[in-house]
């Protein structure tokens, strides 16, 4: 299994959710664990997620989360765990 973390953070609006979750089931990508809440109309989602099943690339990927942001008006970026966890390290 080949995981990654992916954030999501911007203005509260309806749909976010369910255009990140749509996105990544078109790309046979699977969430794994998903938390998220609003804070002060801010939204902010974080999602591990199994990428074993995307055959096109890991930076392909990660332009197409991004861009997938861009159209919904939030910052989406994807992080391959190992590098997440070592960034995150205390």
């Amino acid at each position: 299994m080949k995981r990654a973390v992916i954030t999501v953070v911007g203005k509260d609006s309806v749909g976010i959710i369910a255009k990140v979750c749509t996105f990544l089931a078109e790309k046979k990508i699977n969430i794994l664990d998903i938390s998220q809440t609003i804070v002060g109309g801010f939204f902010n989602m974080m999602m591990i997620v199994d990428v074993s099943g995307y055959d096109d690339g890991y930076q392909e990927m990660a332009d197409g989360v991004e861009s997938l942001g861009n159209d919904i008006g939030c910052t989406v970026k994807m992080q391959r765990e190992e590098i997440f966890n070592s960034m995150n390290r205390l």
